[in-house]
């Protein structure tokens, strides 16, 4: 069939020629389709479900909320694992199902399952799904803040919206904001109501996170004092503004013939229509609310904030929606964002301070810069080997064919271009196939020339290149199929590791079976129309001179190959404890360019002194000059993607371009160091140094933020916490761990309400009734809303902060006994009916699989993960664990351990099966087993190249080491096929072996050096992204020349060895055969 379709595609040479063109165009609008990201998405498929009661401690949170939600989901199809968070007043439960599972419908059953469970959650609780979106989702960070803070600078028009000449600032609504709360309040109008419904309307964005300012809220603040005189309780209060809000319909008034719809609104429309409700009649006096409170527009009770360089600002987030392209919908917010900034309020400005269209940018001109510079040079090696031009061009023209019909696939497949999927390819490897046939088409063209003594006609000339190229099927097709299984390994793998190195495989896979079609088809069309006039067959200068010293080495390893085999091994067996030096970790850190830099108090803090804290360490950071900017997220969004409690702090440090940093700042590690140096004068506070992607990567994966994580399950926090931080002490003492923490289970002041049951009976009241007192006054009590236009804001009854914050006030908080006819109604100070006392409480609870968990982690720095991981286990093994409890270690590490698990089945299977092709091919064991025993060589030679460059062994470079025993296959298959058609020629073998090799010395010089060179780009390359490259790159350029060297002169001694046994075997079992007769007829006679 493939020989048909060579003979067809030489006949019908132009019109293959049209029709790739036409493939090649519609390759290049494919091109324009490809989703392209910085890095693979390798979120697992998860769904959050957040929840939020703010009168819970943690332990009521887990027992009411977080247990029945897990109850709940138990059971769903594809349902892998269950984390959950329990902290005051938030609950927070992310599913994770299997790869296979659609996240749609996961999200269905998860959202049928919360109907369920809807009556065993406490009243008025409602759980919310998260938005559907990935740890890659967060693609722009913006913040809203005022052009000129406080108005200094601003230009000031008294009475015009915009800063005013007494500090105050006027809203276009004619609202004069002169406090600070009532000012970042306004920001964070401005981001709910302004911004993020624009935003929305984006295509491809799942939604709008907003953390920072306050969300306006009208509060009614009771003097407690008149509360009691006029007999009202804050309840009551409540409940009178909810009765003076509303608006009712009363069907039609028909009236001549006419129907006028009948309205009955009484909605509340400004704040002094608030203060003119009614809250109770006296003696048929009514009471308004502004008699017995303080109206004001404030903030709500936050559990989130946000600052930038040392001031209050609101943050915004855009997150993609799942399966989206990352770089378009980057560009799409920014564009939206610029067309929002003419619709903003006058002195109001809106920041972009992380995009990720950037970073995708400046990845994708890495990767785009290697490839062009390593198609250049796989094109520069094959006109210096081919010594044609025109044979030159059409290798060269696989590499832009076989790449645009690559991009279709990749689109078919659903496999995005980043630096994971396209970091891997390597022209040369691409070409090889089509070399080898353009090679033989010259060999025999120029022998016909020969033969005949003149040019040939067109019709030989097809006749010979038909022939030459049909020569060449079974190298080809067996060549191709080797590299693919050398790849297959890849799309083995499952998870993280599965969707990290499995899209680089397809795209191999793909640009590999592109440039076998091209190969069969394209390549000997292009020769029957190009390869034309006087074709000599001469080596070019580099491969003579190169074979003059060859060939005599050569001849020694024929006539002596122990030697030359014996080397060979002991080059082999060298790599061994060398590789055992090798470091080991999953991936190389992309280097994002920006790092993140994580806050950590102490679990009393509270949410303002938090954010206090945090403005100290911008400021000291923002005056290192190679710093751009840094801005915090404190505590938790209201979206929730990403809860943290008031004690910690997410801090984006943007730094400038290399070029603006000082003279004596060289590189990251030395910013960091002056960053960690600069935050570490700020006392009270642990910090831990990431990057914005790799923190959430991690997090999102194993619910944990550092490299390493161990898991403590058990029953019992307090001993949990006890074992988890002599764990941490163990760490600490281990050389390369870095921001070495245990969760902080406990440590959360708690002010103690204990409601004294016998008092409460004696005055009639109910427990409720106190209970109530103490929320509604203390946590506030929604009652109602104002809207204007389309914007609604909370109106909320709360007792004063000047009163929240003095224990006697809130001791004589009144609590309104029953009413007794014909007497005042009196109250009882809160004192009477509770006691209150200051306790520590805990701080939050964890689950993992329906059991408590506390998890300890480390970042690493200087070392990698798999040789501190086997230091760390031996030494937190000796840590005494009470009954019961158990230890899980997570991580980077459970990547890296899950790939070498996989890899270890999978590889051998694969090289089992290149075996059986080699037999297929060659026809004989002995010739296979020659070709198989040089595969380890190339592999030394990768490994030695690891230990000078200093990498680390990583799936990357495991990835170097597949590609290597590839091309090694393919060489010795091209020699020994040789060496094979020399044998059947009735050659002996020491000439079969001579010819065979001098024969194909270009061809495998060409197969191992050209793939090598289209690797120097990645190995040198300096840009962003080309760290994850560097691993691969190095151990096939360095694996390729050793394989290269030691195919040429070890392969002809195992082959003089290998084969010469096997003739020797041979002959011996025909021997017998043979004797067998002459024995018999000496019996006879």
């Amino acid at each position: 069939m493939i020989a048909s379709l060579m003979a067809l595609s030489v006949r019908a040479r132009w019109a293959v020629l049209f029709l790739f063109l036409a493939i090649a165009g519609l390759g290049v609008w494919q091109l324009t389709k490809l989703p392209i990201d910085a890095v693979p998405d390798i979120t697992n498929n998860q769904v959050q479900i957040n929840t939020v009661d703010r009168g819970l401690s943690p332990v009521e949170m887990e027992k009411l909320v977080t247990y029945p939600i897990e109850t709940a989901l138990a059971g769903i199809p594809g349902l892998e694992t269950t984390r959950s968070l329990s902290r005051n007043g938030f609950s927070q439960v992310t599913a994770i199902f299997s790869d296979s599972t659609d996240l749609y419908f996961a999200r269905q059953q998860v959202g049928e399952r919360l109907i369920q469970a809807q009556e065993n959650l406490p009243q008025g609780v409602q759980p919310q799904i998260g938005p559907v979106t990935t740890g890659l989702g967060e693609v722009v960070m913006y913040t809203v803040g005022y052009a000129n803070p406080d108005g200094q600078g601003a230009k000031k028009v008294d009475g015009q919206p915009g800063w005013q000449s007494d500090g105050s600032y006027l809203t276009p609504e004619g609202d004069r904001l002169t406090d600070e709360v009532a000012k970042a309040g306004y920001l964070r109008t401005v981001q709910d109501w302004i911004i993020r419904p624009q935003l929305r309307t984006v295509p491809g964005v799942a939604g709008v996170d907003s953390i920072g300012g306050y969300a306006k809220t009208f509060v009614v603040e009771p003097d407690p004092v008149k509360l009691s005189s006029y007999g009202i309780s804050y309840t009551e209060l409540g409940e009178a503004l909810e009765a003076a809000n509303l608006a009712v319909g009363a069907n039609y008034f028909n009236r001549g013939g006419e129907a006028y719809l009948v309205r009955a609104d009484a909605r509340i429309r400004s704040i002094d229509e608030i203060r003119n409700a009614v809250a109770a009649t006296r003696g048929g006096v009514p009471i308004t609310v502004g008699q017995i409170a303080n109206v004001r527009i404030g903030g709500d009770l936050r559990t989130g904030a946000a600052s930038m360089n040392g001031q209050e600002a609101v943050v915004g987030t855009a997150l993609m929606l799942i399966g989206e392209n990352s770089r378009v919908v980057a560009q799409a917010v920014n564009e939206k964002l610029d067309q929002v900034k003419s619709t903003l309020p006058a002195g109001v400005e809106v920041k972009v301070v992380l995009d990720r269209a950037k970073l995708v940018n400046a990845t994708v001109g890495t990767v785009e810069r290697n490839l062009t510079e390593g198609a250049l040079l796989v094109a520069a090696s094959l006109f210096l080997l081919l010594g044609n031009w025109r044979a030159a061009i059409i290798a060269v023209l696989v590499i832009p064919f076989s790449f645009l019909m690559m991009a279709m696939g990749m689109n078919a497949f659903r496999v995005p271009g980043n630096l994971m999927s396209l970091g891997a390819l390597d022209f040369g490897l691409i070409v090889d196939g089509a070399v080898i046939i353009i090679e033989n088409c010259l060999a025999r063209l120029a022998h016909r020339q020969e033969h005949e003594g003149r040019l040939l006609s067109l019709r030989e000339r097809l006749e010979e290149t038909m022939h030459a190229s049909q020569e060449m099927i079974k190298p080809t097709v067996f060549g191709q199929a080797i590299i693919l299984l050398a790849f297959a390994p890849l799309l083995m793998f499952t998870g993280v590791e599965g969707k990290t190195f499995s899209p680089m495989a397809i795209t191999i896979m793909l640009a590999l079976v592109a440039a076998f079609i091209l190969a069969i088809t394209l390549v000997p069309a292009l020769v029957a129309l190009l390869i034309r006039g006087k074709v000599a067959e001469k080596d070019v200068w580099l491969i003579r001179k190169s074979k003059e010293r060859y060939l005599p080495l050569l001849d020694k390893a024929i006539a002596r190959p122990w030697p030359f085999i014996f080397g060979g091994l002991a080059f082999f067996l060298a790599a061994v404890p060398v590789f055992g030096l090798l470091g080991s970790e999953f991936i190389p850190q992309l280097d994002e360019k920006n790092l993140a830099l994580a806050s950590t108090r102490v679990p009393s803090v509270s949410l303002e002194q938090s954010v206090a804290m945090q403005r100290g360490v911008e400021k000291a950071v923002t005056r290192l000059p190679e710093v751009e900017l840094m801005f915090s997220k404190t505590g938790t969004a209201e979206v929730a993607t990403d809860p943290m409690p008031p004690n910690v702090s997410d801090g984006f440090v943007i730094l400038k371009p290399q070029d603006q940093w000082p003279q004596d700042v060289k590189s990251k590690a030395d910013v960091i160091a002056r960053i960690e140096k600069a935050a570490g004068s700020k006392l009270g506070q642990l910090y831990e140094v990431s990057q914005p992607i790799q923190l959430r990567f991690n997090e999102l994966i194993a619910g944990v933020r550092g490299d390493v994580a161990i898991k403590l399950y058990g029953d019992d926090l307090d001993k949990m916490s006890a074992s988890a931080n002599e764990i941490v002490r163990v760490l600490q003492s281990i050389p390369g761990a870095s921001s070495v923490k245990a969760d902080q289970t406990g440590g959360a002041p708690t002010l103690d309400v204990r409601f004294d049951r016998a008092a409460i009976a004696r005055y009639g009241l109910t427990v409720q009734e106190v209970a109530d007192t103490v929320a509604a006054g203390m946590g506030g009590r929604a009652s109602g809303l104002l809207f204007e236009g389309d914007r609604r804001f909370d109106i909320t009854v709360r007792v004063p902060d000047a009163t929240r914050v003095n224990l006697d006030d809130v001791l004589a908080l009144p609590v309104m006994l029953p009413k007794e006819e014909g007497h005042a109604r009196s109250s009882v100070p809160l004192s009477q009916v509770a006691q209150i006392r200051f306790t520590e409480g805990l701080n939050q609870i964890s689950r993992e699989n329906g059991k408590r968990r506390v998890v300890i982690q480390a970042n690493l720095q200087g070392r990698d993960a798999g040789s501190f991981v086997a230091e760390a286990q031996a030494k937190v093994a000796q840590v005494k664990l009470p009954a019961g409890y158990y230890l899980e270690w997570g991580g980077q590490f459970q990547n890296l351990q899950a790939a070498a698990d996989r890899l270890s089945i999978v590889v051998p299977l694969c090289f089992l099966a290149i075996f059986g092709l080699l037999y297929m091919a060659l026809g004989g064991f002995g010739r296979a087993a020659a070709v198989f025993l040089a595969v380890p060589l190339g592999l030394a030679g990768g490994v030695f190249t690891l230990a000078m460059t200093g990498i680390a062994f990583s799936v990357s470079a495991a990835v170097g080491f597949i590609c290597l025993a590839g091309v090694a296959v393919l060489n010795g298959l091209v020699v020994m096929t040789a060496i094979r058609e020399r044998l059947e020629a009735g050659l002996a073998l020491p000439e079969a072996i001579r010819e065979g090799m001098a024969e194909k010395m270009r061809a495998v010089v060409m197969t191992g050096f050209v793939p090598a060179i289209g690797f120097v780009p990645m190995a040198l390359a300096h840009g962003t992204g080309a760290e994850v490259q560097k691993p691969l790159a190095t151990t096939v350029i360095g694996g390729l020349i050793a394989a290269t060297i030691l195919t040429l002169l070890v392969l002809p001694a195992i082959a003089r060895v290998v084969l010469g046994l096997n003739i020797q075997w041979k002959r011996r079992k025909s021997e017998p055969a043979a004797g067998e007769q002459p024995a018999a007829a000496e019996g006879e006679a």
